[in-house]
């Protein structure tokens, strides 16, 4: 998490052993590309020139020996380094899905949700190409320095011209590096920005729809569609003179060398044979040249991909701290100070809200979902780990996301699926009715879901986890009032003994409840039973009744906690 180049260090430490395979074996293919060169000279010198047919064979079968050789490294050299690229690819999928995970309900308001996707099907696997130098590329590098060992023994002339390319070729490569690292930047963060926007186009069609906005929005997407290919063109130029350079180089050396060693041959100093391995090792520098400058453009574009992960994998969850002290034992009571609630163990509360965003603030302090001084039996819940809250304390509510699967893996969530269990769930939250049996499709979102039935669903995998402390945002609000009526009387049944909250001005909840608590303002202003609270309270019985005209305002409390 400490910068790009400590991410992929860590994706090379974490396959040690396969990277060290993929150096050697990159190693040798690339020093292996050297031998043919080498032979053929000998073949010519020693075989061809002297007319000697059974030292040309000898020569020639070796030289076949080595090409088959080279071609089996060529295939291990390639499957091993597929493997590094899929260890790392992967090994970067399962740290940002964890990632994702424990950031939980904080991860919308720290990240757009276009952000994670383009995390995980693009950031990903560049940063995987990237290890592909740890095998060729180091070959590469080792390669260049043998091809220059070789034409010393020819010539140190043309050692020092091959040597002196090194140079040439970073002069010419390394600014356009730069540029594609910025250009690749804009464009990644363009990208991020549109994925950003499409994400959430996607997810409010029905809305967009409603409203007629269709047309506006898909106008402002194909704008920034057209910026962002722009961008992606700018990328495209940088890479394209990077390739060429990769290709154009080595063919530069080839004729420079070429031409060096006919003048060397033409007056002497070297053989025919010296010759035809000049032009060999000068041909096999194009692979090593464009091998390094293929690694460098792969390396320019992961480090862009690398700051992106590590400052993914940088985010903290809100309020996830070190336990001070242990979590309370046994059902206890929560208490939210800032409102004054206080949902009692082995009881059923319910709270009315006459603002419902109040009752969500609620609840989300006492689920833990944002910031919060509320205590569990006295102790803080900020000073609880994470981990051992979720556990015990589970927050339902009607956004909660609905994953694509069969009818009993979505109410088991990560449980496993108990069918006894499952279906007493759904018999209390009334959704036997939602699918043709527990092995029914629910499709991503419950899409082919109506809105009643995906929040009977989400109450019945609620009920199915058996929270030790349920705090559940209205229930049963998309329903009909017999379908509401009914689940009350189950869901009282269900969580008789069970610390439970329920934020609802449903009647029906409310009249099931063991006491009730009246927020008016962030504050509860009253508690009692809800016939009690209907006698004596008037806006609670305007906000059951619907008969309020509008908020309700405050007044001192008519009854106590």
């Amino acid at each position: 998490m400490r910068g790009p180049v400590r991410y992929l260090w860590w994706l090379v430490r974490g396959q040690r052993a396969r990277v060290a395979a993929g150096v050697a074996v990159g190693t040798a293919w690339m020093v292996g590309l050297t031998l043919p060169p080498y032979l053929l000279s000998l073949a010519v010198d020693r075989g061809l020139q002297p007319r000697r047919p059974a030292a040309l064979a000898g020569w020639a079968a070796a030289l076949l020996a080595v090409g088959v050789a080279n071609a089996v490294l060529a295939i291990v050299r390639h499957r091993t380094t597929t493997k590094i690229r899929l260890d790392a690819g992967l090994r970067t999928v399962r740290e940002v899905l964890a990632h994702a995970t424990r950031l939980g309900a904080a991860l919308p308001r720290r990240l757009p949700p276009g952000e994670v996707v383009t995390l995980g099907i693009g950031d990903v696997w560049v940063l995987a190409q990237a290890l592909t130098v740890t095998g060729p590329g180091v070959g590469a590098l080792v390669a260049y320095v043998v091809v220059a060992a070789l034409l010393a023994g020819i010539s140190p002339l043309l050692a020092v011209v091959v040597l002196a390319g090194a140079p040439v070729l970073a002069l010419a490569v390394g600014p356009l590096l730069g540029r594609l690292h910025h250009a690749d930047s804009r464009y990644r963060d363009r990208q991020g920005d549109l994925a950003a926007r499409l994400v959430d186009v996607l997810g409010g069609l029905r809305i967009l729809g409603g409203l007629g906005g269709q047309r506006a929005t898909a106008r402002r997407y194909g704008r920034d569609s057209r910026l962002l290919r722009d961008e992606g063109y700018r990328v495209g130029a940088v890479t394209s003179w990077i390739q060429a350079l990769g290709a154009g180089l080595p063919a530069l050396f080839l004729a420079v060398v070429t031409w060096l060693g006919a003048r060397l041959a033409a007056r002497g100093d070297i053989t025919v044979g010296d010759l035809v391995a000049v032009y060999g090792y000068a041909a096999v520098l194009v692979v090593p040249v464009a091998f390094l400058i293929e690694g460098g453009s792969d390396i320019s574009r992961a480090l862009v991909a690398g700051r992106r992960v590590a400052d993914f994998l940088a985010l903290r969850p809100e309020h996830d701290v070190a336990p001070a002290v242990p979590a309370p034992r046994g059902p206890v009571s929560l208490h939210d100070p800032a409102s004054g609630v206080t949902v009692a163990a082995g009881r059923i509360t319910a709270l009315a809200g006459a603002h419902p965003a109040e009752a969500v603030a609620v609840v989300d302090r006492l689920g833990r979902f944002g910031p919060t001084a509320a205590s569990w039996a006295g102790v803080r819940l900020d000073r609880i780990a994470t981990g051992g809250l979720r556990e015990r304390i589970l927050v339902a509510d009607n956004e909660a996301e609905l994953f694509a699967g069969s009818l009993n893996d979505v109410v088991a969530g990560r449980f496993d699926p108990d069918d006894a269990a499952l279906l007493r769930a759904l018999d209390t939250a009334l959704a036997r009715d939602v699918a043709d049996g527990l092995a029914a499709r629910v499709e991503h979102r419950g899409r082919n879901l109506s809105g009643g039935q995906r929040q009977r669903i989400r109450l019945a995998r609620a009920l199915y986890a058996d929270p030790e402390v349920l705090l559940a945002v209205e229930p049963t609000s998309a329903l009909d009032a017999h379908t509401e009526s009914a689940i009350a009387q189950r869901l009282a049944a269900a969580r008789a003994g069970r610390t439970t909250l329920l934020a609802t001005t449903s009647a029906a909840l409310l009249a099931r409840a063991d006491v009730v608590l009246f927020l008016v303002d962030g504050r509860v202003l009253a508690c009692g039973s809800h016939r009690e609270l209907l006698a004596t309270v008037p806006g609670y019985r305007a906000l059951v009744l619907r008969g309020a005209d509008g908020p309700v305002a405050a007044r001192p409390r008519s009854a106590t906690r």
